[in-house]
C-alpha cells in the first residue's frame, strides 16, 4: 500500500529545519495581522513482524509523514488561529514542494482571517450544512465507534443486534476501507495481519456490518474485517476504524445550502466525542458561518454541534456530489490507545442538529469516548468514575 523507504532519514535534519523556517518567514510575509506561527514537521517508520500462536508470520513496514500550519492573526486586541495539517503514508518529497506548504499557509490564514470577522454563534435547533473532507470526523465520531465489533459484541452500541434495519436515510452509505493508497489511515495488513479491504457498513441506509478483529470476528461468528488495530507492541489489538467515509450523492452542494432559510454551515471542526453507548456527540467547530435565506453570511464563532448519531442518520435531507477524504491529519483514541485514521465525507444537509454549548461540567457522562483532532490541538485527557473523557 506504500514505500518501504524510511522518510526519517532520507532528508537531512538540517533541511527539515529549513523548511519550518521558509514556511515560518512566508506565512508572517503573508499580512500584517500574522502575530504568531506555528509549524511543525513530523514523521514515523514502523517495521512490523506479526507472529501468531498457529505459526502465522506476517511483515510490513509503514511510513507516515506530516505537516501542520498554525496561524495567530490579530486585529487590535483580537486574536483568532486558523490551521492547516495534511500528511499520509508516503515520503517527505511533496510536503517539501513550495506549492504544498503555500496551500497550508493560505488555508490557515483564511481561517484565521475569517474569525478575526466572526460574530456569537446562534443557539437552539436549526438546519445546519456540513462542508465536504474533514468535517467526516462527525461521520466517525456519531457512527463509526458505534460499529465497532466490540462495543456490539457486548451490546453497548446503540447499533447492536440491527443488522439488516434501516438506521439512517435512504441513499447514506458509509464505508470503512483500509485499502486506499497511501492513506494516513490505510494499512497493507491490519495488527493481527489480516488484509485489509473495503468495508461496507452502511448501504443505502440499511446497516449491513460490523468492523472486526480477530477476537470479536471468532466470538460473533463472521470474518474478520482488517480493523484489528494496536498502537503498538505494548498494547492489544481491538477493533478500530482505518479511513471511514460516507459515498457521494447526487446533489449539487450548492444547491443544499440553498434550501436552508436559517441555519448554520460547519465548514471545519476541531475536535469531538462521543457517548458509545447512546450515540450522543459534542463537536466545536474551527470555521462556521450564518446561512441566510440560502446564501453564507457572516462568519460565527463558538458554535458546538450537539446530537445523537442513530438520529442524525435519519435527519439527513440532502447528500452533495463532491466527496473529499482529509488531507491526512486524523489521531483516533480508544482504551488509552491512539491511531492514525482517516475521515471523509461530501456535503450533507442535516435537517435539524442543536447548536449551542453543552452542559459545562458533564458534557458527556461517557462510558467511552473519543477524540479525533488536527495537529495543533491540545487534548485535555480527565479519567472520570465511569470512563474517560477527552476534549480539544
Amino acid at each position: 500500500m506504500y514505500t518501504a523507504d524510511d522518510p526519517l532519514s532520507l532528508i537531512p535534519f538540517a533541511e527539515k529545519v529549513a523548511l519550518c523556517q521558509t514556511i515560518d518567514a512566508a506565512a508572517r510575509a503573508r499580512d500584517p495581522r500574522v502575530a504568531q506561527v506555528a509549524v511543525s514537521l513530523a514523521a514515523s517508520w514502523s517495521v512490523i513482524d506479526i507472529v501468531r500462536a498457529d505459526g502465522f508470520v506476517a511483515h510490513d513496514v509503514r511510513p507516515l509523514v506530516r505537516l501542520n500550519v498554525q496561524i495567530v492573526a490579530q486585529d487590535g486586541d483580537r486574536r483568532e488561529t486558523g490551521h492547516h495539517g495534511l500528511g499520509g503514508r508516503y515520503l517527505y518529497d511533496d510536503l517539501f514542494k513550495p506549492e504544498t506548504w503555500n496551500r497550508a499557509i493560505d488555508i490557515a490564514l483564511a481561517q484565521a482571517l475569517t474569525n478575526l470577522e466572526s460574530v456569537a454563534a446562534p443557539a437552539g435547533e436549526m438546519p445546519v450544512v456540513l462542508g465536504p473532507g474533514w468535517p467526516g470526523v462527525l461521520l466517525h465520531e456519531a457512527v463509526g465507534h458505534g460499529l465497532e465489533g466490540d462495543f456490539n459484541r457486548k451490546g453497548t452500541s446503540a447499533f447492536s443486534g440491527r443488522i439488516g434495519e434501516r438506521v439512517a436515510a435512504p441513499g447514506v452509505t458509509v464505508i470503512d476501507d483500509g485499502a486506499i493508497g497511501s492513506r494516513r489511515g490505510s494499512l497493507t495488513i491490519d495488527d493481527e495481519g489480516t488484509p485489509t479491504r473495503r468495508n461496507v457498513l452502511i448501504e443505502d441506509g440499511l446497516l449491513k456490518g460490523y468492523i472486526q478483529d480477530r477476537l470479536n470476528a471468532r466470538l460473533m461468528g463472521v470474518e474478520p474485517t482488517g480493523n484489528g488495530r494496536r498502537e503498538s507492541f505494548a498494547h492489544a489489538p481491538m477493533p478500530r476504524m482505518t479511513n471511514t467515509f460516507m459515498l457521494a450523492g447526487n446533489d449539487n452542494p450548492g444547491e443544499l445550502t440553498e434550501r436552508v432559510k436559517d441555519g448554520v454551515y460547519a465548514k471545519s471542526f476541531g475536535g469531538g466525542q462521543v457517548d458509545i453507548t447512546s450515540g450522543k456527540f459534542v463537536f466545536s467547530c474551527t470555521e462556521a458561518y450564518r446561512i441566510r435565506n440560502g446564501r453564507i453570511a457572516e462568519p460565527i464563532k463558538g458554535a458546538t454541534l450537539i446530537g445523537d448519531g442513530p438520529t442524525v442518520l435519519t435527519r439527513i435531507k440532502g447528500i452533495g456530489n463532491d466527496l473529499e477524504l482529509d488531507e491526512g491529519v486524523g489521531i483516533c483514541g480508544k482504551g488509552g490507545q491512539s491511531v492514525p485514521a482517516g475521515v471523509g465525507q461530501p456535503t450533507l444537509l442535516i435537517d435539524g442538529l442543536t447548536v449551542g454549548e453543552p452542559p459545562p461540567h458533564d458534557r458527556l457522562a461517557t462510558r467511552r469516548s473519543d477524540l479525533l483532532v488536527r495537529a495543533g490541538s491540545r487534548a485535555m485527557v480527565a479519567e472520570r468514575a465511569r470512563g474517560r473523557r477527552r476534549d480539544s
